[in-house]
């Protein structure tokens, strides 16, 4: 007997402006996220009754409010669903102010071989032009997509590696961009079309190595490289027990020489630190005075990357 293609897609809500409501229609500013439920969103996207869809609420916030609870039950749910044979892959609706780093959380906590897309909207549900519809209904052809694999965000049309997407306006709809300009696919009436591949995902770390529900999770924070920056903050930090420190340099990760020498001090008192870079794009090379490169992750990447380090799983290749 010939097994049945899985078709499944599962919708996971997490709130977000997708889901929320102003008081007037002509108002994408003041308005409370997280305010529609997920089965809600899907009835409000007709061409969504073309798929076969179940829905979860997992979380309703503000995604600037994001937390690792909610991560960690976010996680487990994603990895529940893509244990079914049934399931082609999985769809989430967030927030735009935090997607990027739950992306590469998902990314590195699970690195599936399903699809996992995230989609988001600028404005909210009561808006006089919608973004957020169109976005879900994207987000379901990628799934839906024989090639689709991995983690993904997928906004304006466009398909954004997990390790590459971020927000890079603060208003506009189409507000997100890859690091370096890398797109992995847009999707235009319906259809995919791939503009470039994926590089391989690290090996899954596994929802078993997240901190139980409830228990404390590293502390771990940014600092960034200006004009006089004077290292105070850094041993703020430390006195306070901060476990893990990524600076966001200048240029190539470039610091400041009393800046340098904190973190040196900080790293050599057992703070484990990443070195980033304050620009939109580019790697950071290893420059050889001791602390470490984030490679090409963003501030807010190399934060993640940090704390699943501090949680006792290999770094990513």
């Amino acid at each position: 007997m010939q097994s049945k293609v899985a078709d499944l897609i599962v919708i996971l809500g997490t709130g977000g402006t997708i889901a929320g409501k102003a008081a007037q229609a002509n108002d994408n500013v003041g308005y409370k996220a997280g305010e529609i439920g997920v089965e809600a969103l899907i009835a409000g996207v007709p061409g969504l009754s073309t798929f076969r869809l179940e829905a979860q609420q997992v979380a309703q916030l503000d995604s600037k409010d994001m937390d690792f609870q909610t991560w960690r039950r976010l996680a487990l749910a994603v990895e529940a669903q893509l244990t079914r044979d049934e399931v082609r892959g999985v769809l989430i609706t967030h927030g735009t102010d935090t997607i990027e780093e739950t992306a590469y959380f998902l990314h590195r906590v699970l690195a599936p071989r399903k699809p996992v897309v995230l989609t988001a909207a600028m404005r909210p549900a009561t808006a006089l032009q919608l973004d957020g519809p169109q976005n879900m209904l994207d987000a379901a052809h990628l799934v839906n997509d024989a090639a689709a694999a991995g983690v993904m965000v997928c906004v304006a049309g466009q398909v954004y590696a997990a390790d590459q997407v971020q927000k890079a306006h603060s208003y506009r709809v189409d507000a997100f961009r890859g690091r370096d300009g890398t797109v992995l696919a847009q999707v235009e009436e319906g259809q995919v079309r791939w503009l470039s591949q994926a590089l391989p995902g690290p090996l899954a770390i596994g929802t078993a190595a997240l901190p139980t529900e409830g228990a404390a999770w590293p502390r771990i924070e940014i600092v960034l490289n200006h004009a006089n920056a004077d290292g105070r903050l850094v041993r703020l930090l430390v006195h306070e027990g901060v476990e893990g420190l990524v600076v966001a340099g200048t240029g190539n990760g470039t610091l400041s020489a009393a800046l340098e020498q904190a973190l040196l001090d900080a790293q050599a008192a057992g703070v484990q630190v990443l070195r980033s870079t304050r620009c939109d794009g580019g790697p950071v090379a290893e420059n050889g005075r001791g602390l470490p490169s984030a490679g090409a992750l963003s501030p807010v990447k190399a934060r993640v990357e940090l704390l699943l380090r501090l949680l006792g799983t290999p770094p990513q290749s």
